[in-house]
């Protein structure tokens, strides 16, 4: 069995959850089922808090100068950290997915809703390119994947892997340099390195979502409770996330330029 760059696909993490004979088991069309709902769980926690950034305007239609509620991205970031504590109970807690894996996304689109906010009142019509973007990798990755065009593999899957950690290890110092009030100009960039940096995150991003199409697949063949296709949606959501926060920097340097 193939290991997965999603830590919460990982085989092991569903070495236990195997389910009984007689039992309902995991399937793709569930688990499809179970990401559509947690997206349209985070578009409405999102709407709610751009709309009380930005008071009376329709969401993706922002303009320059106007102001909302300041106390919204406070709700934001708040949503933030409990959706990391909820996704770290997610993780360890496979059982309670079904009620667990909601609430993170209820928790992250609001978080999401405040950044992208942020991000629309310095660049108008920079979510909504996000927004189309990301959606359009994701299916244009799902085609790859089921065309076979690119043949996801133990080497592809190391790969991606090894890709993930490095990015991992540049969050980690950047973060431990803002500490100390500095960090890596590399990530907030204009400039064509700083460019190429997000470019190459974003596709990392994109081509791990062939590896989480791939696990998933291998995972309801192995029958595992039915309960799980939460905690595989679950791990989709992550990856979509990532990708739209990295396509919204990327967008956002190139509009500086």
């Amino acid at each position: 069995m193939f290991r997965s760059t999603n830590p919460v696909l990982r085989e092991s993490v569903f070495a236990r959850e195997r389910s009984f004979a007689g039992g309902q088991v995991m399937t793709i069309q569930g688990t499809v089922n179970k990401c559509l709902i947690l997206l349209a769980l985070v578009m409405v926690s999102a709407f709610w808090v751009w709309g009380q950034v930005m008071p009376k305007m329709p969401v993706l239609s922002y303009q320059p100068g106007q102001t909302g509620n300041p106390a919204a991205m406070g709700i934001a970031m708040t949503a933030g950290i409990i959706g990391f504590i909820v996704a770290m109970v997610t993780i360890f807690k496979k059982d309670w997915a079904a009620v667990t894996v909601p609430i993170y996304a209820l928790c992250e689109g609001a978080f999401l809703g405040g950044i992208s906010a942020i991000f629309e009142m310095s660049y108008p019509g920079i979510v909504a390119q996000a927004v189309l973007l990301t959606f359009g990798v994701m299916f244009c990755m799902l085609a790859i994947y089921r065309s076979g065009i690119i043949q996801v593999d133990q080497k592809f899957i190391m790969g991606i892997s090894s890709a993930i950690g490095a990015i991992f290890l540049v969050y980690m110092v950047n973060i431990v340099l803002g500490f100390f009030g500095r960090g890596i100009p590399l990530m907030y960039s204009s400039s064509p390195f700083g460019i190429g940096f997000s470019l190459i995150i974003c596709g990392v991003a994109a081509f791990s979502l062939l590896v989480d199409f791939h696990m998933i697949e291998q995972y309801s063949r192995m029958g595992l409770k039915k309960n799980m296709e939460w905690y595989g949606a679950f791990s989709l959501l992550v990856t979509l996330v990532w990708l739209y926060m990295e396509i919204l920097r990327l967008l956002s340097k190139l509009s500086r330029r």
